[in-house]
C-alpha cells in the first residue's frame, strides 16, 4: 500500500481503525521507552567520576543498612526478599536481625529514583534526570527530522555497533571467574517451566512487542520500500537477526551474572533479573567488581543507549509517517520538521511525569498498559481478521506475488487464517483468567497501585483497543445503501492501478496492458508518499 500505519489500512476500510490504534499505542509508547534511555544516559555520565557511585556505601544517598560484604548465615537463616531485580542484592540475616543492601540497589532507587511513597505523591522534578531527558529528545530529534533518509544513515552505526560491544562484552565476560557456570544455567533450562500457562503469555507478548508487531512500525519504515521490492524474504532475515540477537546477548549476560553469583556465593537464579533490574542493578554491580570498571561501565551504558535509540528512531517514525500520510499539508516546506519537533516537545513535557519522585509509579503504568499484551495482541487478531478473512488470504498471496514475483508457502495461509488467531485468542483469555491487581517490587517491599491509577491504565489501554469498533461502526454509518451495499463498500479495498491484479483490472473494465503513461507503474515509495497517482 505503500502508506504508513493508518492509510495502509485502506486495503480493509472497515478495520481502518487498526492504523488508529497502532498509531496511539506507538505514540504512547515512545514517552515511556525513552526514559529507558534518560536512565542510560545518566549511569553513562555518573561512569566518569573517578569511583563508580553505586560501588560503594560513602555516598550522601546510602543508609546504614548499605554494605559491599553480604554476610552469608546458615542455610534458612537468610531470607532473600523479591526485590525489583527478584533478590539478588539484599538480603535479611534473621541470624544477625540486619538488613543487607548492596550500594548499587541504594544508588538505584534512593539517588537516580528518589522514589516517593506511591503514584499519588509524584513530588518534585529531578533536574538531573530532566537535562539528560532533554538531551536524549535533541538526539532523537535530529537524528529523525530528515526521515527515513537520515535516520537510515544513523542506523548504519546505531544498529551495527552494539554488536561489536556485545562481542567484545562477552570476550570479557567468558574470561570471569564464574562465567562457565553462568553460561551452563542459561544454555540449561527448566523444562518443567513449560507446564506453567504463565510462561508460554510472556513469551506470546515478549515475541509481539520484540518484533514490533501491531504497533504501526514495522508498516511505516516499509511503506519507503519500492513496490517491488522482496519484502517476504527480508522477514525470515529480520525474524533470524532479531532472535540471534537475544541468544547472544543471554550469552553476554549470564557469563557475566556466573561471575557475580561466584563472587557473592550465591546460587545463578538468585542473581538472575529481568527488566530494568537487569540494566541498572545486576548488569552494573558486576560491572563494578571487574578490573577497569569505569571503562565497561562506559562502554555498556553507551551500548544500551545505541540500542534504545533505533526503537526510539522507529516509534517516532511510525507515529509520523502515519500522520504526514493523512494530513499531506505537512509534507511542504519545513511542516514536517515543526511538526516533529512539536510532536518531540510535547512528549518530553510528558515524559517529565516520569523523572519525578513518583515518576517510577507512572513509568510502570505506562509499561504495564499502554503496549500491554492484550492491546497488542488484540490487534494481532485483527490484523489477521483484516487481511486473511475481509480483504481475503487468497488475494492477499496474489498481491504478494505481485509485488515479488511469486507466492508464499502454504503455512503462512494457515497461521492467517486459523492458527494465529486461534493462538492469539488463547492466550488473551489465559491473561484475563490469570489477571492480578498490578504491583510494583522493590527492595523494601511490594507496592499495589491504587485503583483510581490502574483505571488511568485502562482507560490508555482502552484509548488503543476501541479504535477498532468505534471507526468500524463510523464507516458503516457513513456508507450509502442497504446493510448489504454499505458492508460491500466498506469491506473493498481502496487500490490504485498498480496495485491490481490482472483479474481486478478486467472486472473493472481497465486494459492491464495500456500505455504506461495512461497507468503510471509503481513508483518507488518515496515518490508514492509524496505524489497523488
Amino acid at each position: 500500500m505503500s502508506q504508513g500505519g493508518i492509510g495502509c489500512w485502506k486495503i480493509c476500510p472497515i478495520l481502518q481503525g487498526i492504523g488508529f490504534a497502532t498509531t496511539v499505542i506507538c505514540f504512547l509508547g515512545n514517552i515511556y521507552y525513552i526514559i529507558i534511555l534518560n536512565w542510560a544516559a545518566y549511569f553513562f555520565g555518573r561512569s566518569f567520576t573517578s569511583l563508580l557511585p553505586w560501588s560503594h556505601c560513602e555516598n550522601p544517598w546510602n543508609t546504614e543498612y548499605c554494605t559491599t560484604n553480604f554476610t552469608k548465615p546458615d542455610t534458612g537463616a537468610m531470607n532473600m526478599t523479591n526485590a525489583t531485580m527478584d533478590g539478588n542484592m539484599t538480603a535479611f540475616n534473621t541470624t544477625n536481625a540486619t538488613l543487607q543492601i548492596s550500594p548499587v540497589v541504594e544508588f538505584w532507587e534512593n539517588k537516580v529514583l528518589n522514589m516517593s511513597e506511591g503514584v499519588g505523591e509524584l513530588g518534585e522534578v529531578q533536574w538531573d534526570l530532566a537535562v539528560c531527558l532533554l538531551c536524549v529528545w535533541i538526539v532523537v530529534y535530529f537524528c529523525v527530522f530528515k526521515g527515513v533518509k537520515s535516520t537510515g544513515k544513523v542506523v548504519y552505526f546505531t544498529a551495527t555497533f552494539p554488536y561489536v560491544m556485545l562481542t567484545v562484552l562477552l570476550i570479557r565476560g567468558v574470561t570471569l571467574e564464574g562465567a562457565a557456570d553462568g553460561l551452563f544455567f542459561y544454555l540449561n533450562p527448566d523444562l518443567e517451566r513449560l507446564k506453567d500457562h504463565k510462561v508460554w503469555i510472556d513469551a506470546g507478548t515478549q515475541i509481539f512487542f520484540s518484533f514490533a508487531i501491531g504497533v504501526g512500525c514495522m508498516t511505516a519504515l516499509g511503506s519507503y520500500n519500492k513496490f517491488h521490492n522482496d519484502s517476504y524474504k527480508q522477514c525470515f532475515l529480520i525474524a533470524a537477526v532479531n532472535c540471534f540477537t537475544s541468544l547472544y546477548s543471554g550469552l553476554v549476560v549470564f557469563s557475566v551474572l556466573g561471575f557475580m553469583a561466584k563472587e557473592q556465593g550465591l546460587d545463578i537464579k538468585d542473581v538472575a533479573a529481568s527488566g530494568p533490574g537487569l540494566v541498572f542493578i545486576a548488569y552494573p554491580r558486576a560491572l563494578s567488581l571487574m578490573p577497569l570498571a569505569r571503562l565497561w561501565s562506559c562502554l555498556f551504558f553507551f551500548m544500551i543507549i545505541l540500542v534504545g535509540l533505533d526503537s526510539e528512531f522507529v516509534g517516532v517514525e511510525g507515529v509520523v509517517t502515519a500522520v504526514v500520510d493523512m494530513i499531506p499539508y505537512l509534507r511542504r516546506g519545513y511542516n514536517r520538521e515543526l511538526f516533529i519537533a512539536g510532536m518531540c516537545v510535547f512528549n518530553f513535557l510528558l515524559g517529565l511525569t516520569m523523572v519525578t519522585n513518583g515518576g517510577i509509579y507512572v513509568f510502570k503504568l505506562f509499561e504495564y498498559y499502554s503496549a500491554s499484551g492484550i492491546a497488542l495482541l488484540f490487534m494481532a487478531f485483527s490484523e489477521c481478521v483484516a487481511i486473511a478473512w475481509i480483504f481475503g488470504v487468497n488475494r492477499f498471496y496474489d498481491s504478494i506475488e505481485l509485488m515479488v514475483g511469486y507466492r508464499p508457502l502454504v503455512w503462512f495461509k494457515i497461521c492467517w487464517t486459523v492458527l494465529t488467531p486461534l493462538i492469539i485468542v488463547g492466550i488473551i483469555l489465559f491473561m484475563c483468567v490469570t489477571w492480578s491487581p498490578m504491583e510494583f517490587k522493590h527492595f523494601t517491599g511490594t507496592y499495589y497501585f491504587p485503583t483510581w491509577a490502574e483505571g488511568i491504565g485502562w482507560v490508555m489501554m482502552a484509548m488503543a483497543i476501541l479504535c477498532v469498533p468505534v471507526t468500524a461502526v463510523v464507516k458503516m454509518w457513513q456508507a450509502k445503501g442497504t446493510f448489504r451495499e454499505r458492508w460491500r463498500e466498506v469491506t473493498t479495498p481502496q487500490l490504485q492501478y498498480h496495485q491490481l491484479r490482472d483479474k481486478d483490472k478486467l472486472a473493472r473494465g481497465l486494459r492491464f496492458d495500456s500505455d504506461p503513461s495512461t497507468h503510471p507503474p509503481p513508483y518507488s515509495s518515496l515518490q508514492q508518499h509524496d505524489t497523488e497517482l
